[in-house]
C-alpha cells in the first residue's frame, strides 16, 4: 500500500537521472546542444575543403580559423554579460537567431567571401552560448554534481560531433562540395529553428535577481581582479595547449583528405568516420572520468589532457595511412579525459554572483591570445606541414610543464568553501 507516510521508492530511472544530473532545465540544454551541433557539424568540419573549392586558397583556410577563435574570444566576454544580464534562457535565443542567420547566408550565397563573414554569426554559437550555459549548469545543479553535469554536457555535444561529420561526408560524396555542403547547411537552419522552439519550452525562466545583489559588470578590467591566482596560472597553461591545438587544427582535414591536385590517405566520408572515432572515444571516457574528479582532486585530470593535447599533432605527423590515423584520432578524443574538469575548475573558483562574466573573461583572453596562432598556422603549413605539428607540439610540451608545476590543485574539501 503507497501512503504518504510509504512513497515509492524512486525507480532506476529516476536514480540514474538524479546521478547524472539530469534536471528539466538541463535536459533543454542537452536537446538544443544536439540539434544545433548537428546541424552545425554537417558542414563545418568540411568548410577548409567548401573554401578551396570556391576558389578563397590556403590563406582563407587560415583566415577561417583564426577568425574563429578570435571572434570566439570576443564573443565569450559580451555572451558572459548578457547571461548574467538578461539570464540564461533569454540569452541563449538570442545566440540561437545568431547562428540562424549565419546559416540563411551560407545557403543563400556560394562565395568564399560571404561564407567567411557567415561564419562568424554560426561559428560563434558554442564561444558566445558557453558561459550561459556554465551558468545555467551551476544555478541547476549543487556543486557536488557540477562536473557531472558539464560532463554529460560534453558527452552529449560530442554525439552531433560523431554523426554530423558522417552526415557531411555522404551529402559531398552524393552531391560534391560545393553543393554537398550548402544542403548540410539548409538542415542546421531547420534544427536550429527547432532547437530555439525547445529550449523555449523545456528551459525554466530564471529566477528574479535579488534586489541587493549586484548588477552584471560590463567592465572586463573590474572581472580581471576577481580572477584569482590559481585560475590565471590555469589560463595561462591552457592558453599555451590551445596553441598546440589550434596551430593545425584547420588543416587535419587537409592532411588526411587532401586536394584534387594532392589526394590525402583518406577520402571525406573515411573523415568524417575518423571524426566520429573520435567523438566515441571521448563519450566513453566522459561519465567515468566526472565521478573520479568529483569525489577526487582535478589536477591529474587537466593534466592529462594537456599530455593528449600535446601528442596528437606528433603523432598526426607520421601517420600516413587510414589504419595510422584511426589510431590517432583515438588518441584525438582521449585530449577531451579533463576538459569537463577544467571547466568546473573554472566555474568553482570564480565567485557565485560573477560566475558567467568571469567564465566569458577567461575565454575572451585565452581566445584572443591563440588567434594569433591559427592565424600563424597558415603560414607554418605553407612553408611545411612538419614545421606547423612540431611547433604546435613544442607549445603542448610547454603548457602542460607550466600547469604541472605551478597549476595548484582543488580537492573536495576546498571546492566546498569556494564561491
Amino acid at each position: 500500500m503507497v501512503s504518504p507516510e510509504n512513497p515509492l521508492p524512486p525507480s532506476r530511472l529516476q536514480r540514474l537521472a538524479e546521478f547524472l544530473g539530469l534536471r528539466r532545465s538541463i535536459v533543454g540544454l542537452l536537446g538544443m546542444a544536439i540539434l544545433v551541433g548537428m546541424g552545425e557539424h554537417m558542414a563545418e568540419q568540411f568548410l577548409p575543403l567548401y573554401l578551396l573549392a570556391l576558389g578563397g586558397g590556403y590563406l582563407s583556410v587560415g583566415f577561417l580559423n583564426g577568425m574563429d577563435n578570435l571572434l570566439g574570444a570576443l564573443y565569450s566576454f559580451p555572451g558572459g554579460y548578457l547571461s548574467d544580464r538578461l539570464g540564461a534562457k533569454r540569452a541563449l535565443l538570442i545566440f540561437n537567431l545568431i547562428s540562424i542567420a549565419g546559416f540563411v547566408v551560407v545557403v543563400l550565397v556560394p562565395s568564399w567571401p560571404a561564407v567567411l563573414a557567415a561564419a562568424g554569426l554560426f561559428l560563434s554559437w558554442t564561444a558566445i552560448s558557453l558561459p550561459a550555459t556554465m551558468s545555467l549548469v551551476a544555478r541547476v545543479l549543487p556543486k557536488n554534481k557540477r562536473t557531472m553535469g558539464v560532463s554529460v554536457h560534453s558527452l552529449v555535444r560530442r554525439v552531433p560531433m560523431a554523426l554530423g561529420p558522417l552526415a557531411g561526408g555522404a551529402l559531398i560524396a552524393a552531391w560534391g562540395v560545393e553543393l554537398g555542403v550548402r544542403l548540410a547547411f539548409v538542415g542546421a537552419l531547420v534544427m536550429a529553428v527547432v532547437a530555439a522552439v525547445l529550449q523555449q519550452l523545456l528551459i525554466e525562466d530564471d529566477p528574479p535577481r535579488d534586489s541587493q545583489a549586484p548588477g552584471a559588470e560590463r567592465n572586463p578590467l573590474r572581472l580581471w581582479r576577481l580572477m584569482d591566482g590559481d585560475l590565471r596560472n590555469l589560463l595561462i597553461s591552457d592558453i599555451l595547449v590551445r596553441f598546440c591545438e589550434q596551430i593545425p587544427y584547420a588543416f587535419v582535414v587537409v592532411w588526411a583528405v587532401g586536394t584534387e591536385q594532392a589526394p590525402g590517405p583518406v577520402t571525406a566520408v573515411q573523415f568524417g568516420l575518423l571524426r566520429s572515432v573520435e567523438m566515441a572515444t571521448a563519450i566513453l571516457i566522459y561519465v567515468p572520468v566526472a565521478c573520479l574528479a568529483d569525489r577526487t582532486r582535478k589536477k591529474p585530470f587537466v593534466v592529462m589532457t594537456f599530455v593528449f593535447f600535446t601528442l596528437f599533432p606528433l603523432a598526426l605527423y607520421f601517420s600516413r595511412s587510414f589504419g595510422m590515423l584511426l589510431a590517432v584520432f583515438v588518441l584525438r578524443g582521449l585530449k577531451e579525459f579533463g576538459e569537463p574538469t577544467r571547466k568546473a575548475l573554472i566555474m568553482d573558483l570564480a565567485p557565485e554572483d560573477r560566475k558567467a562574466g568571469v567564465f566569458g573573461l577567461y575565454y575572451l583572453v585565452r581566445d584572443v591570445v591563440v588567434s594569433g596562432a591559427a592565424f600563424g598556422g597558415a603560414f607554418l603549413w605553407q612553408k611545411s606541414p612538419a614545421l606547423n605539428l612540431m611547433t604546435a607540439c613544442a607549445c603542448g610540451a610547454v603548457g602542460t610543464a607550466w600547469f604541472a608545476f605551478r597549476g595548484k590543485d582543488l580537492g573536495p574539501e576546498r571546492r566546498e568553501s569556494v564561491g
